[in-house]
């Protein structure tokens, strides 16, 4: 069986016509069972509707309702406590992922492989969000470890023991990407085309980028930690060999003095990497200090599905 996961935000206009799309590119020529999680992410429209309606009328969709936003990450992490496949699809609710290229995804599991991305060689989004994928690219190389040559997106296939191994991750931050990347190195691309969205804007906000991006790097990593404490080390080094060179000064007779706008400069900089180190420790104590409060990655507020009909 293939489980396709879709997380749903401000999606009523495309969402038909996405599952439209998935039902003819699964049943042409293929005989595969297959079903289909749409999780409302507590969308401001009627996302929510149009999931019910899909729900009665077609018995393979199965409908999580949750209570608030909780992000793609969480609903994607939802979802994934539902599927009964054997093979797992994640795409997007807009029509940017393309639906009838699903069996490259899918040929690719069956090759052996036990996660594959799409590749898409023009994206046709924003180029505020362009950026956002860039940065959010550039710091899965440098603290999750991802290959360089290797690209992630929101439109993935893995194999059931990644989904049952992500699942196991219980705190309330989950980064999707970050599990599959710890869970295992046998990742591979397929090139797929990109599409414009079918209706609507995105709903990544700058805000949104920003927490993702902080989740990938505070999930999974202490680099940042590592890093802030080289720095420190090397401003501490840097201010002893100053310390030296102004005793040499000093004896040789060598006058210098530093005005004060040069002081004033010097204090700003070092203040300001020390209230920047401190954020960053602030930043994993808050995170545990959530953790241990047991703060949920996502609340339930109900499910549509067969027992509905």
């Amino acid at each position: 069986m293939i489980s396709i996961v879709i997380p749903c935000y401000n999606s009523h206009e495309t969402l038909e016509r996405v599952i439209d799309e998935i039902d003819k590119a699964l049943t042409e020529g293929h005989k595969e069972e297959y079903e289909v999680i749409l999780v409302n992410d507590c969308s401001p429209d009627n996302t929510i509707d149009i999931i019910r309606k899909l729900c009665r009328d077609r018995d393979y969709i199965t409908g999580v309702d949750l209570v608030k936003n909780f992000g793609q990450h969480a609903a994607l992490m939802a979802g994934f406590h539902y599927v009964k496949g054997d093979i797992i699809v994640c795409m997007d609710d807009d029509g940017q992922t393309p639906a009838d290229e699903i069996w490259k995804l899918i040929d690719e599991i069956k090759a052996g492989h036990d996660a594959v991305y799409a590749k898409y060689g023009n994206k046709h989004h924003s180029v505020f969000r362009n950026i956002g994928s860039k940065l959010n690219d550039l710091m899965a190389d440098v603290m999750l470890n991802k290959p360089k040559d290797l690209y992630v997106s929101s439109y993935f296939a893995v194999k059931r023991f990644i989904v049952d191994e992500i699942i196991k991750y219980s705190n309330p931050y989950p980064y999707v990407i970050g599990l599959v990347l710890r869970s295992t190195k046998d990742i591979v691309n397929v090139d797929v085309n990109h599409r414009d969205r079918m209706a609507g804007n995105s709903g990544y906000t700058f805000g949104k980028l920003i927490n993702l991006w902080l989740n990938g790097f505070t999930a999974f990593s202490i680099k940042p930690l590592r890093m802030a404490t080289g720095f420190g080390a090397l401003m501490a080094v840097g201010g002893f060999i100053y310390g030296i060179i102004t005793i040499i000064r000093k004896l040789l007779g060598i006058n210098y003095v530093l005005g004060y706008s040069g002081i004033i400069t010097l204090l700003t900089i070092i203040g300001g990497i020390l209230l920047l180190m401190l954020g960053i420790i602030g930043e994993y104590i808050g995170r545990i200090y959530i953790s241990l409060n047991n703060s949920p990655q996502y609340i339930v507020r109900s499910v549509m599905g067969k027992e509905d009909k």
